[in-house]
């Protein structure tokens, strides 16, 4: 018999990427094995509601979607991501009475996303069976990739809000108290273990980045070009200046006749692109570099179509992007971190240690050097990096496991 699992997510949306997407799939997931109850925000139900119109093949008898939003006066001041954690944390306070004001019946809650490790849920306070994450966070940018390139400000920013985020995690009361009544806790990355700071019944990993799987074939290249793409918020935390740097190193030790082969795309935009242009055009390859701004999912799945390596030195604790590249058979040059070094394997992915920074820079060029040069190393790491998002990160597979964890939990605490 099929259980009822009440859901709630901060951002839930279809038809984007990242938290917004993540979101939504846990939830369709959820779905396709139990009943399921999501409460989102109000501002997501129309995105939500265009989705289940157009996709007819959707468990829909499944998923009852319920909307809450706080009064206006107690929000006039949010304005887009101005304000968000506090919003997003008195929305979890007042979750808990709106919930019983529904007079909803479920067998277990899931406190699902925003997916971070220092705002406490409030759901233990429904007395059933209580599910908490993915959760995770941002380690700190280490010091050698911030302070010389963006300066004492972004450093010093950097420290306070990982000093912040360390004293809420540690010790608000709250947070504790909703860690030690929490019947599993899903952290996202081994360092989120690492941060709690109570013992807890019950704690797995698993990321809260997935992909579904492209089967459509590669397009043959006949030029033998040589495409290398990145994507993401243009924010120190991204590594944008590693990119640059790197592949510059890369362009400028190749022949002239090999640089003809040879490009970077830059997707995304943010407060660094007029920084990163003038490093574009310092470091001399403007001629083969493009600069895209946001663009809708499908048209960026043409991106990682066309490109062969995804390159992408992000300091962050996830990184949906780099899922989405190795589902469409980029291998992927990154750290050896918390973040999208755990979502690559030694078969799909090249990675660099944390070193001085000219190291790091060199690291990351030679692995661009071996991918160009070794054209049969990158077509087996393409079949790699398909394979190993089969084997573990699509969201069906994640769907399995998550359904597994809803049935043990319930279980016990029958």
């Amino acid at each position: 018999m099929k259980k009822t699992i009440l859901i709630t997510a901060y951002a839930v949306n279809p038809y984007k990427g990242s938290e917004d997407g993540s979101g939504w799939h846990f939830i369709r997931e959820a779905a396709r094995h139990n009943k399921v109850i999501a409460i989102t925000r109000k501002n997501n139900g129309p995105h939500i509601k265009r989705f289940l119109n157009e996709n007819t093949g959707f468990p829909h008898e499944n998923l009852t979607m319920l909307y809450f939003d706080l009064p206006y006066w107690m929000r006039f001041w949010k304005r887009k991501s101005r304000g968000a954690l506090l919003y997003f944390y008195l929305w979890q306070w007042f979750m808990p009475f709106f919930i019983k004001r529904q007079h909803l019946q479920f067998d277990l809650v899931h406190n699902l996303n925003f997916h971070n490790d220092w705002v406490p849920s409030f759901l233990y306070r429904l007395h059933k069976p209580f599910v908490w994450g993915p959760m995770e966070h941002h380690p700190p940018i280490p010091k050698q990739y911030l302070l010389p390139i963006y300066g004492t400000k972004a450093f010093l920013l950097d420290r306070l809000r990982t000093f912040t985020k360390n004293i809420l995690r540690r010790y608000n009361p709250w947070m504790r108290h909703a860690l030690k009544k929490a019947d599993l806790v899903i952290a996202g990355h081994r360092g989120v273990i690492q941060k709690l700071p109570v013992k807890m019944k019950r704690v797995e990993t698993m990321s809260l980045v997935g992909t579904d799987l492209y089967e459509k074939a590669r397009p043959q290249k006949e030029n033998n070009e040589f495409k290398v793409i990145s994507v993401g918020r243009f924010v120190p935390l991204k590594g944008f200046d590693i990119t640059i740097k790197s592949f510059t190193l890369f362009y400028h030790a190749l022949l002239e006749e090999e640089k003809k082969k040879v490009s970077l795309t830059l997707v995304g935009q943010g407060p660094l692109l007029s920084k990163m242009k003038k490093m574009i055009e310092e470091t001399g390859i403007k001629e083969v570099t493009k600069i895209i701004p946001w663009i809708p999912q499908h048209e960026l799945m043409e991106f990682y179509k066309t490109s062969d390596v995804f390159l992408f030195p992000s300091h962050e604790g996830a990184g949906m992007v780099v899922m989405e590249a190795q589902a469409h058979g980029l291998p992927v040059v990154c750290f050896d971190n918390f973040g999208p070094g755990e979502l690559v394997s030694k078969k799909s992915g090249l990675l660099v240690a944390h070193q001085s920074y000219t190291e790091t820079l060199n690291r990351f060029a030679d692995h661009l050097e071996i991918l160009f040069h070794q054209p049969e190393k990158l077509k087996q790491m393409s079949r790699d990096a398909v394979e190993h998002v089969r084997q573990t990160y699509t969201w069906e597979k994640k769907g399995m496991v998550l359904n597994q964890y809803y049935k043990e939990v319930v279980q016990l605490a029958q």
